[in-house]
Order: C-alpha cells, then structure tokens, then sequence
C-alpha cells in the first residue's frame, strides 16, 4: 500500500468519524426543535417519536399569549440595536486609538485595557447605585447604556485598523476627504472579518441578556427573552413542549447568524490572504 492510498483511507476515516461527531453533536438539537411541534401529551410519550405525529404550533402560541414573550422580544430586540450601534461606537474608538496620534493615547488605551480585568459582577453594585441616583433603574436605558461599550470590542478594532496602511489614508485626505468619509468608506469597508466577529458577540451578547435586566429591572414589562425563558421554567417546569419551544425559539437566532456571519469571515480572510 502506497503513501496516496493510506493518505486517501486516512482522509476517510478522518471525515466519517467527524460526521458522526457532527450528528451527535446536533441530535440534541434536532430533539429540541422537532419536541418544540408536539403536544406535550407526545412529547411525554414512551416510546418516544421521531417526527411529531399531531405537529402543532400550540406550543408557540402559549408562549406569546399566556407566557407574554412578545414584550420579551421587543425588549431583546431594542437591546440588540443599541448594541449594535455599541459596536458601531467601538469600532469609532478602535480608528482613534489605531490611527491618531495624540497626548496620552498610550495611557489611555492601558487605561481601558485596564478594565477588562475587572469582573463585570464587581461593577454591578456600583453602577445600579449610579444608575439609582440619576434614576435610570427599572428603565430600558438602564439596560443598555451600561454595555454599550467595552473596552474588548475597542481592542479588537484597534489591533486590526491598526494594520490598515496609514498611508492609505493620507492620500485619501490629500485628496480632500473627510474625516468621518474616510472612516465610512475606507476603514470600515477594509474592516468586514472584524465586523463580522463583533457583529456575532455583539448579538449573541444582547440576545442572551440575562443577568443585568434581571437586576436593574423591577418591572416585568422590562425583562428579556432569557429571563422570560427562567420564569417559564419556573412557573411550568412540568411542560417539556413548551420549554422546548421557549428553547428553540431562543437557539435557533444564535445558530443561523452566527452560520451566515462566519461565512464572510472565511471569505474575507481568505481575500485578505491572497492580498
């Protein structure tokens, strides 16, 4: 047996043995999304069944209707936006640090490296008393203006604009560009991979929001899809077929933009690369 027949046996095993990794790894999946169709009367049924037999989108509805996840959702979604226009502050920030040169930049950009040190359940009692004293408890402003920024998001961006040839730019304002213009048509556009990573933390961070509106918010009305998807397993832990809805209804976002942004990170670095 030649070297290109083990290479071709290798190659395989190698792809049959991660297939079946893969399938295992998404049959929780797949039982979660397909129980989230079923009457809960099926769902408990021994031997369970593969495809719901009586499909059904009951299950969704309660979770709209009695379990109120449309103030939930609206409330998530508000705090998503914000987020994004968080990193869209971040990414302002990154260009500074990266590309002017002014008094103290080093130590102000040590100085806000300086915070991601600090666990973010130290600042909670601090900032809810700042928060108190302005009166933004139980507030959406509450919610968001504490993570609109951070200090990781301005790291990433200013290590990649920071590869961004400076004198690009300056031919740019030679030929009487602006700066705003030449942070919208030039850094940004040559910062898609970056985006493209913030884009996917940014959301999954403002979609799996949990602990802080649970904290600042007193009010019901207030709270995310993670707190509303605590309380439904509080107050129906005994229905499966409506935690797994609740459940799939909060996965499966994650899942597909995390699958469409990840595709334009691979294309934009291999770009990058042939560059």
């Amino acid at each position: 047996m030649n070297n290109g027949q083990k290479h071709k046996i290798f190659q395989w095993i190698s792809a049959s043995l991660l297939t079946l990794a893969g399938i295992l790894f998404l049959m929780p999946f797949a039982w979660m999304i397909i129980s989230a169709f079923k009457p809960e009367s099926e769902v408990m049924q021994i031997p369970p069944t593969l495809l719901p037999k009586d499909f059904t989108l009951e299950n969704f509805r309660n979770l709209f209707t009695n379990m109120n996840f449309d103030i939930y959702l609206v409330n998530t979604l508000t705090i998503v936006i914000f987020s994004f226009f968080g990193m869209f502050l971040n990414a302002v920030a990154g260009f500074g640090f990266a590309k002017y040169d002014f008094k103290g930049r080093n130590g102000l950009f040590v100085l806000v490296l300086a915070t991601m040190m600090i666990p973010s359940q130290v600042t909670m009692i601090p900032v809810y008393l700042i928060l108190n004293s302005v009166g933004l408890t139980n507030s959406m402003a509450g919610i968001i203006l504490p993570g609109l920024v951070g200090a990781f998001g301005i790291f990433l961006f200013r290590q990649f604009m920071s590869t961004i040839p400076s004198e690009m730019l300056e031919a740019t304002r030679l030929d009487g560009a602006s700066e705003y213009r030449i942070f919208l048509q030039i850094v940004l556009p040559m910062s898609k991979p970056i985006l493209a990573v913030q884009a996917i933390l940014t959301f999954i961070h403002g979609w799996n929001s949990f602990l802080w509106p649970l904290i600042i918010a007193n009010d019901e009305k207030l709270y995310t899809l993670s707190v509303g998807l605590q309380l439904l397993k509080g107050q129906y832990g005994g229905n499966f077929a409506l935690q797994m809805a609740g459940s799939a209804f909060m996965v499966v976002p994650v899942i597909l933009i995390f699958s469409y942004f990840q595709k334009h990170i691979i294309e934009n670095f291999t770009i990058s690369g042939m560059k």
